[in-house]
């Protein structure tokens, strides 16, 4: 069903995973913000291209048509405009939900978690963008997953690209979800199905990917800028323009070597106006190969101006930018590191075990587990009257509980416990 349960080891790996991207967020001053699992049918449709066929849209309840949240996003900007929010930098992470035939192996499911992080309000060009892109920069630093790319571009640069190309308006959405293919596919196919399926003319095709094989940076921006046809074509100077601001702000940053601002990106989303990026991780298949193969994206966002302004009865607009950290997809890829180094997980954060050597003293183990517990010490005990020693240590080697508080006859008479190194198994009393 492309839904999943979560073991307690791949829990533990989430919340190290969940504790490091938060720490970013916060490092940047959002604050936290969580909305309903379920929408309104109205608010989510029409805002996501080709794949609002993947929204869970729920039967009717006596009038009410109600479907499972798709991403965050949406979701984000009704709130901003019900509560006429005009300036926030918030994060969320929670559950989304896509009827998908899911790629499980791949990190890829029905039910899975997102990591988003938005600014939303009127603000000077590109400086919020040039943070999300920070962040991305800073969280995949950060989680050591290996080689990374983040590819940027940007919607009115790929709007002028297929006016200048003779494509007619109305297609231009379903232009973008066909180019944003060509990281899985070849140009060969991308163009057959440009031609075959969505109706342009072949020569419009080819055309089109003239400019949408191209990536680099500035050096490539400055030679789009003096393009005789794209540089006349007003929306693709405007994203050109400040695509260059973008790069200056990220070479202050200090990240460009990271980024590449390339022209294939598209994004199937509706909703992105401006700058769009997407991270992936990078894979050297052998020491032989050159060029580095991509192993999926891991974070994507953009800038979407209009959305809010879809929900406010007036149409006030509020600019947004934000991104998303594709989480359950960095699980998987550390859920395959762990197996294949062959370490345990700890599933629990308990520091110390409380045991007994001898029989009857279940007393002294509760009190002193209830003095650790008020003391705000992660503690446990064997759940048994009476266990033998042996037993109790060998739980602690079994999950990894570093300490025993060792209470018996002797202590109790002496006022002192016995505090056991597990793995050294030095002892000493206290």
């Amino acid at each position: 069903q492309g839904t999943r349960d979560h073991p307690p080891a791949h829990m533990a790996l989430r919340d190290r995973l969940l504790a490091a991207v938060v720490a970013c967020f916060k490092r940047h001053g959002a604050a936290a913000i969580d909305t309903p699992a379920l929408e309104l049918q109205e608010t989510l449709m029409g805002k996501y291209g080709e794949d609002v066929k993947l929204i869970y849209k729920l039967q009717d309840q006596g009038g009410e048509l109600l479907a499972l949240r798709y991403d965050l996003t949406v979701p984000f900007a009704r709130y901003l405009a019900m509560n006429k929010i005009t300036n926030m930098k918030r994060y969320h992470v929670a559950k989304v939900y896509r009827r998908d035939n899911p790629a499980t192996t791949r990190g890829r499911y029905r039910e899975f978690y997102q990591c988003d992080f938005d600014i939303a309000g009127q603000f000077d060009p590109m400086i919020p963008d040039a943070e999300c892109l920070k962040i991305v920069h800073e969280i995949l630093s950060d989680l050591q997953l290996g080689d990374f790319l983040i590819k940027v571009n940007d919607r009115r640069i790929l709007n002028g690209v297929f006016a200048i190309c003779g494509i007619p308006e109305s297609k231009f959405i379903t232009a973008c979800s066909t180019v944003d293919k060509l990281d899985k596919m070849p140009w060969e196919e991308v163009r057959s199905e440009m031609v075959g399926e969505k109706g342009l003319s072949p020569e419009a095709a080819d055309r089109i990917g003239e400019y949408v094989q191209l990536h680099g940076g500035l050096d490539l921006i400055e030679r789009l800028l003096q393009d005789p046809k794209l540089s006349q074509n007003k929306l693709a100077k405007e994203g050109l323009g400040d695509m260059k601001l973008l790069f200056e702000y990220l070479t202050l940053f200090g990240i460009t070597g990271k980024i590449s601002f390339d022209l294939s990106l598209a994004r199937g989303l509706d909703y992105y106006t401006g700058v769009i990026f997407e991270a992936v991780l990078l894979q050297q298949e052998n020491d032989h190969v050159e060029e580095a193969v991509s192993v999926g994206s891991v974070a994507g966002g953009g800038r979407y101006d209009g959305l809010v302004g879809m929900f406010d009865p007036k149409g006030r607009k509020v600019p947004c930018v934000g991104v998303s950290i594709g989480i359950e997809r960095i699980f998987s890829i550390l859920e395959q590191r762990v197996k294949a180094s062959g370490e345990k997980v700890r599933t629990t954060e308990t520091q110390v075990l409380v045991a007994t050597p001898q029989k009857h003293f279940l007393a002294a183990r509760l009190k002193l587990i209830s003095e650790l517990w008020d003391a705000g010490i992660k503690a446990e005990m064997l759940y048994k009257k009476d266990p033998k020693l042996l037993k109790q240590l060998q739980y602690c080697e079994d999950t990894g509980i570093p300490l025993a508080a060792i209470v018996g006859e002797q202590e109790l008479t002496d006022g002192v416990v016995k505090l056991r190194d597990v793995a050294t198994r030095e002892e000493v009393r206290m």
